[in-house]
């Protein structure tokens, strides 16, 4: 590994949610003793280190900020900065950066490009088809069993998916996702929607640190999507998070770095992408094995708020050594035995509609139990200087524990010590990895 003494000084970490802010506390644990910036930041991380107000997606002030700053390695948080070729700008500046070109970001951005380069390289997926127009793609699914999964080929802020239970719903996402604002910002382009047979099963999220054809998994994690209780409501981006995800076995692991995690790092060097960043990789764990939903090129939210809690390695260390193209060097990856649980406190309203400004009241750090971190995601201050919220899922309260039923005690603890107006938790996060799943629960 590589002594602090040759790691970068001065960081630049993009974005401002939750994730960025599991990003930042497990930077600055690096011995290095790095001075971090933030853009733009939020409430929390401001605490911390210095947030400087630059969007995340105005790549022309990130990079006036990081040359202006003398930043010498840059961790990109979010997908459209990415996608819009932040990184790409960095490299041709000689600047480090842990985060894929936008030929890489577009495994995330086009779920078709994705589907295509499974299917190319016999990568377990689900079966499907691509379309432009609504009549062809109604009659493809017809042919289909229900449900049915809708997506939308680009970024759509977390609304582009839908699971249709019946034929009529799925024919009513297919008008509503084709009509969707295309977002290549290619003139002239037509919206592109992929039809996907449902996949049933356990999900689980594995979070890949790639550098070219090397690769190192991390510890396991498994999301929870719904908005409430007992996976049920709308998909939302994430409402928590547990680590290691008790339905991955070894075994189990095994066959899906076999299948699934070699495979795809070798087919995105052989189309030519020199991928350097984190893939994210959805799997279901189907009746028939694991098989791919869909790739991020992203650390994960809020899966990233339990895996990097539980590193004994240095972050700063393996990222670094992934942007040089020497992650080999890093050695085996060190991984705590805890347990982590992280539950997402939202807006009520959210995933749809949902108030801003409202007074957030925290506990002191002291108050709060052993091992337990509160991450800020949708939070800012007010003209009075007061915590308020300012984003659907305002908080992930993490917690860290011996058992999985101790870090989930101490995590809900924490949640019951906060409050705002209309704040909204699940109460069963982690459950899952407590107790045999009782029915399979679709994509």
């Amino acid at each position: 590994m590589a002594s602090s003494s040759s790691l970068p000084r001065s960081i630049l970490v993009v974005g401002s949610g939750g994730r960025e802010h599991a990003l930042v506390r497990a930077l600055l644990a690096s011995p290095a003793a790095p001075r971090i910036i933030c853009a733009p930041g939020n409430a929390g991380i401001a605490v911390e280190v210095p947030c400087v107000p630059v969007a995340a997606d105005d790549i022309r002030a990130l990079l006036a900020l990081v040359q202006r700053e003398k930043i010498e390695f840059v961790v990109v948080g979010p997908e459209v900065p990415l996608s819009l070729g932040l990184a790409d700008r960095l490299r041709e500046l000689s600047i480090p950066v842990y985060g894929p070109g936008a030929d890489g970001a577009r495994l995330e951005a086009s779920k078709i490009f994705t589907k295509e380069i499974l299917l190319k390289y016999n990568i377990p997926t689900a079966p499907a088809a691509f379309f432009e127009e609504a009549a062809p793609a109604i009659a493809y699914l017809r042919t289909r069993p229900a449900p049915i999964v809708v997506k939308a080929d680009g970024l759509a802020a977390g609304k582009g998916v839908i699971v249709a239970p019946t034929h009529a719903e799925a024919e009513s996402a297919v008008h509503q996702l084709l009509a969707l604002p295309d977002q290549s910002k290619i003139e002239n382009r037509k919206s592109k929607i992929l039809l996907e047979d449902c996949l049933f099963g356990e999900e689980t999220s594995i979070l890949v640190v790639v550098s070219g054809r090397d690769y190192v998994i991390l510890p396991t994690s498994q999301d929870h999507k719904r908005i409430g209780d007992g996976d049920t409501g709308p998909n939302t981006g994430g409402m928590g998070t547990y680590s290691p995800a008790e339905v991955v076995t070894p075994e189990l692991l095994a066959r899906i770095e076999n299948e699934i995690v070699r495979p795809s790092v070798n087919a995105i060097a052989d189309e030519g992408i020199a991928f350097c960043g984190t893939l994210f990789v959805g799997i279901m764990l189907t009746p028939t094995g694991p098989s791919v939903i869909e790739y991020n090129t992203r650390f994960g939210d809020p899966e990233t708020q339990v895996v990097l809690p539980r590193l004994a390695t240095d972050l700063l260390a393996l990222l670094w050594a992934a942007a040089l193209g020497k992650l080999p060097s890093v050695g085996p990856l060190a991984v705590k035995p805890d347990y982590a649980v992280c539950v997402v406190i939202a807006a009520r309203g959210y995933p749809d509609a949902y108030a801003k400004g409202d007074v957030i009241t925290l506990p002191s750090p002291t108050a709060l139990p052993p091992a337990t971190t509160i991450y800020h995601a949708g939070t800012t201050t007010n003209a009075t200087g007061q915590l308020v919220t300012n984003g659907g899922r305002v908080l992930g309260v993490t917690a860290l524990g011996d058992t999985l039923e101790e870090a989930r005690a101490r995590a809900y603890e924490a949640c019951a010590a906060i409050s705002f107006k209309d704040a909204h938790y699940r109460k069963d996060i982690g459950l899952k990895g407590l107790v045999a799943p009782q029915a399979a629960s679709p994509e």
